[in-house]
């Protein structure tokens, strides 16, 4: 039976990073086996070992499970089609439409290059500085490789959890204004829950809703609206890497396992083009900036010198409803007129540094302010940016 060699060649290339991968990966290691994305895998990795029968087997159990994952389907077509003919590409199936193929072949590399390219167990996502106690996860959404990484907080420890395929916009991502189908970079939080029975089929069994636009959108004049994590209708389980009007898109069953473990309000989703990652010694050194900028903030703001406290702002900063500075600056402090013994704690502080950004971060924070018996409790959220004289506060207001 003869095969075109080079496509077996990249297949086994890919079969051998992906067999490499898995060995190491002690979270891929854990993936259940009956996972399509792990079944279809194997599949590739049979048949870039000659292992047709094995092959073919496998892809007629995917396409039994999943009949509606049309990446399955087109694996199983290029098995039936390799019994008579050579081969030499993913989705080889004579006058089918070329832009269906042509959305399922990049479908098919994004997967098999997102599993050869795994994250290191042993680093650290650079743009986490800081998990807030009150956050059991936080989602990291990699535009550039189509996929979500769940991270576990594990008493303000990262710990890879578990990884999806995503869909994301029709023309990538930088939204700008509404309609442009472009998916926002930035750090957003889980607005809230909708259940599938509340939705159209077009939305998959749930959706979760970010704060896009939020404050930094709104400050540099970013518009639309409507940006959701969701599933795909009924009949189909997987969409191409760019397929959505600016949504991130998950297979239902993903959405369903994101939807029982998000928090509304503390879930944190980064979005990026592509996520950096440090070794635990250079995440230390970045933690520590950040964490001291928060705290020297706290301390000036306990202490009442306004000068001191002032010098943590930037001249360009801008309240939530545009007062400059020093409009905003006074309001604060006159109604802290005559206060004496004021103390001020923060707890579950979370940093992120800002996707897509040159040096800005945004920390969010509850602030409990106490004046003898009296206390005032604040969800609390800052960007940071660094300008010449150090890193200033460009923002401040209630999360």
């Amino acid at each position: 039976m003869k095969r075109n060699k080079l496509f077996l060649a990249l297949l086994l290339s890919l079969s051998f990073h992906i067999s490499s991968s898995r060995a190491a990966d002690p979270v891929l290691a854990t993936v259940a086996a009956n996972n399509p994305e792990t079944q279809l895998i194997d599949i590739y990795r049979d048949i870039g070992a000659d292992r047709i029968a094995a092959a073919r087997e496998k892809a007629d159990a995917l396409v039994a499970a999943y009949p509606h994952f049309r990446l399955g389907q087109l694996v199983r077509g290029d098995l039936l089609m390799m019994v008579a003919n050579p081969i030499d590409s993913f989705g080889a199936a004579p006058n089918a439409p070329p832009d269906k193929m042509k959305d399922l072949r990049a479908e098919a590399m994004v997967r098999i290059h997102s599993l050869q390219q795994r994250p290191d167990p042993n680093l650290i996502p650079k743009a986490v500085l800081q998990v807030g106690a009150d956050q059991k996860t936080v989602l990291l959404v990699d535009t550039k490789r189509s996929r979500l990484y769940v991270y576990a907080n594990d008493g303000g420890k990262l710990r890879l959890q578990t990884d999806y395929y995503v869909s994301q916009g029709k023309l990538g991502t930088n939204k700008l204004r509404e309609g442009d189908q472009k998916t926002p970079i930035g750090v957003y939080a889980v607005s809230g829950h909708i259940p599938g029975q509340k939705l159209p089929d077009f939305y998959g069994t749930g959706a979760l809703p970010l704060n896009y636009p939020n404050e930094w959108d709104r400050r540099n004049k970013r518009g639309g609206s409507g940006i959701w994590l969701h599933g795909t209708p009924a009949d189909n389980f997987s969409r191409p890497p760019l397929s959505s009007d600016g949504c991130i898109v998950l297979a239902n069953p993903d959405i369903q396992s994101l939807y029982a473990s998000t928090e509304v309000g503390k879930t944190t989703v980064l979005i990026t083009d592509g996520v950096e990652f440090i070794t635990k010694a250079a995440w230390n050194k970045e933690h520590k900036t950040f964490s001291d900028l928060i705290e020297e903030w706290s301390k000036d703001a306990e202490n009442r010198d306004p000068g001191k406290l002032l010098a943590n702002y930037s001249p360009r900063f801008r309240s939530g409803t545009g007062e400059s500075l020093s409009t905003w600056f006074n309001r604060q402090q006159k109604t802290l007129n005559g206060v004496r013994g004021m103390t001020v704690k923060l707890s579950d502080v979370s940093l992120f540094l800002y996707p897509g950004e040159e040096n800005v971060m945004v920390g969010t924070f509850t602030q409990e302010t106490s004046v003898g018996k009296s206390k005032n409790i604040t969800r609390k959220r800052q960007y940071w940016v660094k300008e010449d004289s150090g890193w200033k506060i460009v923002y401040e207001g209630t999360a």
